[in-house]
């Protein structure tokens, strides 16, 4: 059996018990002394030490602030140890950093490294859908990256022209790494590549646009893809303006330098072709020498293989306008009337609205523009829902037509602005500017580029006179996306325009391109950048309009094709009677 030793009751604890209670009271006199300011015991003489108990408490007390001493000197040189590593870890991080921006990135990107701007570096949680380009550059706080005026000077156009180039074949090397990918991967790689490059520059660029000059100037945007017209439309466009001194060209001319291949001809085949004549060349070189030595013809070449389509060419062409006052885009397959120039901007500056835009499918280039100077000119007012495959249900203008039977000087409203014919004040370019993420698609630039004017403020009208004509059949001659199929597999465009398609749609309210329908939430990087404006709702243009996203259908609304101002601008009337 285990022996169990019991307390002896009678006074085996007293003695412990005894020192432990007497222990405990100098500890509490201890942390009163302590904690209590000005507490001591000779300002407490209520309280009476047993004999000795006095001596004992100084002697703790000395005892316990050698200790509180000893502690606070560990504390403050372990404090001292850490603040010395964290300060060298930075110095050791930003010369990695300094490193890595002075020997492989250029100097803008460099600047942007050591501001923390640099997107790229958070890639990963924007395509997770993490967070935004946006609000990566929200977070950064600068205003020159955010779009806001910067007080650097302009952007000059040698820069921009070689920046627009440099950055054109580093992404075809990029894209020359994912030639047998899907749809998907191309696009993948597209997104990757830009939103570390063009879109960081676009912002900067945006923030140092130079100032709008007030001379009567205008920009010519002229967007070419192997076009044997490209020559005549510029010769044509300074031999037919009234002011050809004051206009300036921007040409987007992708053309074939080697191997070249012509358009689908009878029967499905394709056959060998001389390279593309340079329109650039042979005009400066020829009767408009004169206009390109004073540099009011701007070109950025593309190759080919290079080409990103005619909303991106657009795009490129906008951002080599350089202050000219006015701004127009057409086609590189276009007839003038003469003084189409002086016409357009006279028509602008006739429109009831403080920030018109006047816009029509012009008539074909058979027409004699002159001679029709006092008949009504076509108005674009019919949408469709494409049915094709080929265009996911985008939106189609097809309603183009003579709806007036009498000329007026004004124009009257419209709802739609075409690609072919484009005038407005060139301010437009800083509310609106072309978007650097809608590569490869040939429609829905038309109704996105209505819906974000119309939500800015701008009205659209069509011209109450046709001054260009167009060349609308090309038959045999090549296409973008054939070159598409040639860089990358056959067939692979329209899969790939659909799914580019899907951030315009995601923007005109499409329920299918809902935010949370989307499978790659890279399509709506930075869509807030170049989205809608907030001066006017979309859905009040929609139902002006008569489009619904959801059912796809289209009401007639009637006020375009009778020449009336829409719903809401009833006050204009009386301008139209």
């Amino acid at each position: 059996m285990t022996a169990v030793r019991r307390p002896n009751s009678s006074g085996g604890l007293q003695g412990p018990l005894l020192t432990g209670l007497f222990f405990c009271g100098i500890l509490s006199i201890c942390v009163y002394v302590l904690l209590v300011p000005g507490a001591s015991p000779q300002e407490h003489e209520h309280v009476h030490f047993p004999p000795g108990a006095q001596q004992e408490f100084q002697h703790v007390e000395h005892v316990l602030e050698e200790k509180t001493h000893a502690y606070r000197s560990v504390a403050e040189r372990a404090e001292r140890r850490l603040r010395s590593t964290v300060q060298q870890k930075r110095e050791q991080f930003a010369k990695a950093l300094d490193s890595l921006s002075t020997s492989s990135l250029p100097g803008r990107l460099k600047v942007l490294r050591d501001k923390h701007q640099l997107v790229g570096e958070r890639l990963a949680d924007i395509k997770a859908g993490k967070e935004t380009v946006q609000e990566v550059l929200h977070a950064a706080s600068d205003p020159n990256v955010m779009g806001e005026m910067s007080d650097k000077p302009p952007m000059t156009l040698e820069e921009i022209i070689t920046y627009l180039d440099n950055w054109i074949h580093g992404l075809h090397d990029a894209l020359s790494k994912v030639k047998k990918a899907t749809y998907e991967g191309i696009w993948e790689a597209y997104h990757d590549y830009t939103v570390k490059t063009l879109y960081v520059w676009d912002r900067e660029y945006l923030s140092r646009m130079p100032p709008r000059r007030d001379d009567g100037s205008i920009f010519l945007s002229l967007a070419t893809y192997r076009d044997e017209n490209c020559l005549n439309t510029i010769k044509w466009a300074y031999e037919k303006a009234k002011n050809p001194e004051k206009l300036f060209v921007g040409l987007v001319q992708q053309n074939c330098h080697k191997d070249c291949m012509s358009g689908i001809l009878e029967g499905g085949k394709v056959e060998p072709v001389e390279p593309d004549p340079d329109c650039y060349k042979e005009f400066c070189e020829g009767q408009g020498k004169e206009f390109c030595e004073r540099g009011q013809v701007r070109v950025l070449n593309i190759d080919e293989p290079e080409s990103l389509g005619p909303y991106a060419a657009r795009y490129f062409a906008s951002k080599m306008w350089f202050g000219e006052q006015w701004f127009m885009q057409t086609d590189a397959h276009m007839t003038f009337a003469q003084d189409w120039d002086a016409v357009s901007v006279e028509m602008l500056q006739k429109c009831p609205s403080k920030k018109p835009v006047i816009s029509h499918y012009p008539p074909a280039h058979t027409a004699d523009l002159d001679a029709m100077a006092n008949e009504p000119a076509t108005r674009l007012c019919g949408p469709i829902f494409a049915t094709s495959d080929l265009e996911s249900q985008i939106i189609r203008l097809e309603g183009a037509g003579k709806w007036d039977k009498t000329h007026l000087d004004i124009p009257r409203f419209a709802p739609f602005t075409a690609a072919g014919y484009f005038v407005a004040h060139s301010d437009f370019l800083r509310e609106v500017p072309f978007d650097p993420f809608l590569p490869w698609i040939f429609m829905g630039e038309e109704i996105i580029m209505s819906t974000r004017l119309w939500t800015h403020g701008y009205d659209i009208f069509s011209p109450s006179r046709s001054v260009v004509g167009h060349i609308y059949v090309r038959r045999h001659k090549p296409k973008f996306w054939e070159s598409v199929h040639r860089a990358f597999s056959p067939g692979v465009h329209n899969p790939l325009q659909a799914m580019v398609l899907d951030r315009i749609k995601y923007q005109l309210g499409y329920p299918e391109a809902a935010k949370d329908m989307l499978t790659s939430k890279t399509l709506l990087t930075a869509v807030e950048q170049y989205s809608m404006g907030k001066e006017r709702s979309l859905s009040r243009y929609l139902e002006i309009v008569g489009l619904d996203m959801t059912t796809k259908e289209v009401s007639l609304t009637m006020w375009c094709e009778e020449g009336r101002p829409p719903p809401g601008f009833e006050q204009f009337e009386e301008l139209y009677k």
